[in-house]
């Protein structure tokens, strides 16, 4: 897919996990020119840090106190985005199912959300030519102006196996067990009073159960555009 010439534009990119929000978000920037956020990335960060430095993240106050401690830092380059916490490389380490597991009780805290949107905000704000941030609030609460809002959807048995093939030795599980994770972590993430995961009212939603991932990028190329041509 050619590169095309960059035009302002904020993308934001919604949905839960295994819908193929990452490969859509980094594809698309690349494919326009513009920048690339991955905001759960953010929140696994700090999950790792409270997981590392001991503190108890199924204790709201005491994540509350420690969240703003972590210096998390994101890079923004479509075809090699960084995370660092306090400036080491955590891209590998919350990728690990103990974060997993425990990234939702601490993105749930009101003040780890508060702290790490205006993180998001300050990032969508500096980003010359525009930026496709994705995760769960980013429509509804992190950006509720940006000019294209997309949600993608995927049944969970499309999800499962698709998380399933991203994980690797003792981090992979059966089928089943993988699908009941992310029904979980759904409703979790659906359920929590701070900024839960919900479609925007006025966002395009594509479901990515039968389609390629191509076929995805494509689509959400092809939205863009469209955006951009009813703005001129």
């Amino acid at each position: 897919m050619e590169t095309v010439a960059p035009s302002a534009v904020i993308v934001a990119i919604d949905g839960p996990s295994g819908t193929g929000k990452s490969s859509t978000s980094k594809a698309v920037a690349a494919a326009l020119g513009l920048r690339y956020l991955d905001t759960g990335a953010q929140y696994r960060a700090i999950t790792w840090w409270m997981i590392t430095n001991g503190v108890d993240t199924d204790d709201p106050h005491a994540v509350a106190v420690a969240a703003g401690k972590p210096v998390i830092e994101s890079g923004t380059d479509p075809a090699a985005p960084t995370i660092t916490v306090d400036g080491l490389d955590a891209a590998g380490p919350i990728r690990t199912q103990e974060v997993t597991s425990k990234v939702s009780a601490v993105s749930a805290v009101p003040e780890v959300r508060t702290l790490i949107t205006e993180l998001q905000r300050q990032i969508a704000a500096a980003a010359e030519g525009g930026i496709v941030v994705e995760g769960r609030d980013i429509g509804t609460t992190v950006l509720p102006d940006a000019d294209l809002k997309i949600f993608l959807t995927a049944s969970a048995e499309a999800r499962a196996a698709r998380r399933n093939g991203e994980l690797k030795g003792k981090e992979a599980a059966d089928l089943a067990t993988t699908r009941e994770a992310l029904i979980k972590r759904d409703a979790a993430d659906s359920g929590r009073k701070t900024s839960p995961l919900a479609k925007a009212d006025d966002a395009v939603e594509v479901d990515t159960t039968e389609l390629t991932l191509d076929q995805v990028i494509d689509r959400v190329v092809a939205l863009v555009e469209e955006k951009r041509a009813a703005a001129k």
